[in-house]
């Protein structure tokens, strides 16, 4: 996932096709993601300005919800959920691992790499289930971790 250059043009943009209503903010931070990869001090400043709200009611929403980054992701996000049915299969063990073989804490990006938690993806039947860049896999342990990842780093 590469972050493309924050602009206020294509911001307002994507405000506007939201009706530019305050209701909308959760929507229009997704549409910033998808098409920023991140939401910038930038983006917050023009969303309080735009849809009527302060900076601190922006910043509280995207502060809230674990799918806003404010930071550029690495070229590859890697999540893995968090949620109790996941934990229960093993996924403390799997972030154990995951944080020792990238070298990475939850929350930390390099230029290549972000590493995330998720919190539930729908998948527990199938738990511990991770995302690597929107692709989904269920039932990993360390190996099959460790296997999606190789074949990550092969398709660059």
């Amino acid at each position: 996932m590469n972050a493309i250059p924050y602009d206020e043009a294509t911001a307002s943009e994507l405000i506007a096709r939201h009706g530019a209503r305050p209701e909308m903010l959760v929507q229009i931070l997704h549409a910033f993601l998808d098409r920023f990869a991140w939401i910038p001090e930038a983006a917050i400043r023009q969303l309080a300005e735009e849809l009527n709200l302060s900076r601190a009611d922006v910043h509280g929403v995207v502060s809230f919800y674990h799918d806003f980054r404010t930071t550029p992701p690495g070229k590859h996000v890697v999540r893995i959920c968090q949620a109790e049915a996941c934990q229960a299969m093993g996924s403390s063990e799997l972030t154990a691992h995951a944080e020792a073989a990238l070298g990475l804490k939850m929350h930390e990006s390099t230029p290549d790499l972000t590493l995330e938690p998720v919190y539930c993806l729908g998948n527990c039947a199938c738990s511990p289930t991770v995302v690597v860049d929107g692709d989904t896999f269920g039932r990993v342990d360390n190996q099959r971790f460790d296997e999606i990842v190789d074949a990550m780093k092969r398709n660059d």
